[in-house]
């Protein structure tokens, strides 16, 4: 399903809920396929122009993060921009395969025909035991109750 701008609360929502479900796949192949040929990126303190790049960035992404699970939500809309607050938990094979949870923020912006032609990400890393993991295995990703206090 492409969904197009401008977007509506509802569209807003299934956007965010189909690019999860995509970055989940951990396929950078078809997920560069959501952005334009020259799609620029920050991402932290990297920044990409265009999908070759983007499948390398994601490529080297999923060979440290490992386990990696993630839940998106709306957070802000516009007729053609959409921000996003997520969280996804991976084990990082670059230190040790300890768990770690990402804090963060995108700032999407849209072309006309669906696909996002710039994304800035800003996040934040923390160590986690397992305890305190949300994503566990076989878990809804959906099903875990975020809200301020859970952090």
């Amino acid at each position: 399903m492409s969904l197009k701008p401008p977007f509506t609360e509802e569209t807003a929502r299934q956007k965010v809920k189909i690019a999860q479900g995509f970055w989940n796949t951990k396929e950078p192949t078809n997920i560069a396929k959501a952005y334009t040929e020259n799609s620029i990126w920050r991402n932290r303190d990297q920044f990409l122009t265009g999908t070759n790049a983007i499948v390398d960035f994601l490529t080297k992404k999923w060979e440290k993060e490992k386990s990696y699970r993630l839940r998106k939500e709306l957070f802000a809309f516009t007729d053609n921009k959409i921000a996003v607050q997520f969280w996804y938990e991976y084990q990082d094979a670059y230190d040790g395969m300890k768990w770690k949870r990402c804090y963060g923020l995108e700032d999407w912006t849209f072309a006309e025909d669906g696909r996002m032609r710039k994304r800035q990400m800003s996040g934040n890393d923390i160590e986690l035991t397992e305890d305190e993991r949300w994503f566990k295995e076989g878990m809804d990703v959906e099903s875990v109750p975020i809200s301020e206090a859970h952090w």
